[in-house]
């Protein structure tokens, strides 16, 4: 069965626990997952891969700190994606009028180095989802059909 890498980006930590969530929900259907929080490019493998980027939106739209180092060494190398499938959770806050805005540049660096997008973006609103993990739960279970 599928490996998915999920990458995360994240500066209080919802992220983090999002990804753990969902990995655990994909391990009980059988996938095999590695859960890498801020990784370096190197370190995510590129090649018949699969990745779920789970991240918080910081600041002004931007990128959390520890997933900064991983998006900056995508656009220097500019690695070939193409054989990278992906799928994105965002996390963020309707009263900023840069809600999910990390995930949407994450989105569209990986498309950008050919990476093939899985389903629909999922942009969980904390406004709406005190606990962001519910929305995640819902939206992984279709996501995980879609691999």
């Amino acid at each position: 069965m599928t490996t998915v890498t999920l990458i995360t980006g994240s500066t209080m930590g919802s992220a983090e626990y999002v990804a753990e969530h969902v990995a655990e929900i994909l391990e009980n259907a059988g996938f095999t997952t590695d859960v890498q929080h801020g990784p370096e490019a190197d370190d995510v493998p590129q090649q018949d891969s699969t990745w779920l980027i789970v991240t918080s939106t910081h600041g002004a739209g931007d990128l959390p700190e520890n997933i900064q180092p991983f998006a900056d060494a995508l656009r220097e190398q500019q690695p070939d994606l193409s054989s990278v499938r992906y799928g994105a959770i965002g996390i963020g806050s309707s009263e900023y009028d840069t809600f999910c805005g990390a995930v949407r540049t994450l989105d569209a660096l990986l498309t950008s180095l050919g990476a093939k997008k899985i389903g629909q973006s999922l942009e969980i609103d904390i406004q709406k989802h005190e606990i962001p993990e519910d929305p995640a739960e819902i939206w992984i279970e279709e996501w995980k059909n879609l691999l």
